[in-house]
Formats: structure tokens, C-alpha cells, sequence
């Protein structure tokens, strides 16, 4: 394992030689990624895989890629995407038509290859269908990985990424194709895929939605992998970007991070769902 020195080190050659910064990431998960490539890389200590990082871009990439975190699911955390279902998305879809807004605006941050922005996408098509009304509502997927964004643009997954997908949405939703699934042109049209730095400090919001305003963000299992600081700075960014009243969804196990966010208020026990302070609040 990786001494506090050679940790060090390691981050200094990634930004002085390849322009990578590794400072931003939880030192635990760091140390974990490291061990992870000494290994695979064949190096018989840290200070052998510092030499070889420092003549070899291609195991540099690599280390970078193995940092970039781009696993998501469909439905992933059962009780979350229940909350949302019965409780935040009918909530917001009968603000919408009560106040008049012209569409409902939601934001998956990090969301991979689209499994979140489609799982979200299923939801509210469902529930608009039960009303007999079509209600407008777009959805902007991010990540900072472009082959995930191409993949959720094409929106085809093996079979088994959709383990948690309902036989009815499975029916309804994608088509088969050889051991694959294919989401439909219809749900497809609903999100919109673009490249996002979720550390651009330029950026509260994608770019691709102009001015943020979102009623639900989803940022799901990202949070843990960053620095204490680097948490807060996307929290404060994510938060920004959320009209008064909306919603935050993080993973469950990021519950706590958040909880200490005087600006969010935790809307059920275990479940990672918060509601951003009214203009009042």
C-alpha cells in the first residue's frame, strides 16, 4: 500500500508530467485505485510504479480511467426510486399543473451511461399516462466520460443491466435485440446527453440546460469518492442549480454527507432523498 510520501509523490508526477490532478479524491479510494494498478501493471511496489508512470502515458490514462467511476444501474437503491414514484415525482408533476409551469426540469449528475436519466424517464412517463395527460418535462444527462454519454445516447444494454428493470417496463420501454435491449426512440427523446465537469468551477449547471433552475438533481454514489472539501464544493455547486423547493437524490450511503446541509432537509428516514429550503425556508 501506498506510504502518506509516496502517495504524494504519485500525485505530484500525475499533475507535473500527464496534467492530471489526483488531489481531489478521497485518499482511501486513491490508495485502493493504486493498489488496484500496481497489480494489474505488474510493478512490485509503489515506488516501481512511480518510475513507470513517469515514462508511460498510457498507464497514466490508465490510472486516470480506473478514478472515473462511470458503473450506474437501473432503479439502483429500491427504496429511493419507490420514494420517488409514489411521493417526489407525482408531488412535482401536480405543482406543475397548479401553478402553471411550462415543464418539469431534472438533472442526472454523473449519471454514467443514462441508467438513471431513462429509470427517471419511465417514472414520469408512467405517471403522466395514469393522469390522461401528457405533461412536458426534460431531462439532461451528464457525466465527464464521453464513451458512457455515447452509450446512453445510443441506449443499449446487455441483458444483465437490467436486472432491477420491471418485466413491464422491460416490455414497455426497450426493444430486444440479439442478447441486447434497446431503450425506444420515444424515451431516448426525452434526455438530453452532454459532457459535464461536476468540478468546473465556471459551471454550477450543464451548459446543454443554459440557466439550471432544475426540480429534481440526481447525484448518486459519487459524492464518497472525493475529498471532505471537494464533497462540499459539489454540494454547494448541485444546490445552486436547484430552484427553491426542489430536489436533491444522493446514494444512501452518502446520507450523512448531506445531512449537514442546513440549506436540505432529509424528506424520509434511510432514503437519500432532500428537499431544498423554500424562498421562506
Amino acid at each position: 500500500m501506498p506510504g502518506a510520501s509516496q502517495l504524494d509523490a504519485i500525485i505530484s508526477l500525475m499533475a507535473q508530467a500527464h496534467g492530471r490532478d489526483l488531489s481531489c479524491f478521497d485518499q482511501a479510494f486513491l490508495r485502493k485505485t493504486l493498489r488496484h494498478r500496481l497489480a494489474s501493471s505488474g510493478s512490485p511496489n509503489a515506488e516501481a510504479y512511480a518510475q513507470r508512470l513517469a515514462v508511460d502515458p498510457q498507464e497514466a490514462e490508465a490510472l486516470w480511467r480506473a478514478l472515473g467511476i462511470t458503473y450506474s444501474e437501473f432503479f439502483r437503491e429500491t427504496l429511493t426510486f419507490a420514494l420517488l414514484e409514489q411521493l417526489v415525482l407525482p408531488g412535482l408533476l401536480q405543482e406543475m399543473a397548479e401553478l402553471g409551469r411550462p415543464e418539469l426540469r431534472l438533472w442526472s449528475a454523473a449519471g454514467a451511461a443514462g441508467q438513471e436519466a431513462y429509470s427517471l424517464a419511465i417514472l414520469l412517463e408512467e405517471l403522466t399516462a395514469g393522469r390522461g395527460q401528457e405533461a412536458a418535462f426534460r431531462i439532461f444527462a451528464t457525466d465527464i466520460c464521453p464513451d458512457s454519454l455515447a452509450q446512453g445516447q445510443e441506449g443499449l444494454y446487455e441483458a444483465q443491466a437490467l436486472q432491477n428493470v420491471r418485466l413491464r417496463h422491460l416490455n414497455g420501454w426497450f426493444t430486444r435485440q440479439g442478447e441486447a435491449y434497446r431503450v425506444v426512440p420515444r424515451l431516448r427523446e426525452r434526455v438530453a446527453f452532454s459532457v459535464h465537469d461536476l468540478l468546473d468551477q465556471r459551471l454550477a449547471s450543464p451548459a446543454a440546460s443554459i440557466y439550471g433552475d432544475f426540480d429534481l438533481v440526481m447525484c448518486s454514489n459519487l459524492l464518497f469518492y472525493y475529498r471532505a472539501d471537494i464533497r462540499g464544493l459539489i454540494l454547494d455547486r448541485v444546490g445552486r442549480s436547484l430552484r427553491a423547493g426542489g430536489y436533491l437524490v444522493t446514494g444512501q450511503a452518502e446520507r450523512a454527507m448531506v445531512e449537514q446541509d442546513q440549506g436540505l432537509r432529509a424528506l424520509a428516514p434511510v432514503t437519500a432523498v432532500f428537499r431544498k429550503a423554500d424562498q421562506q425556508g
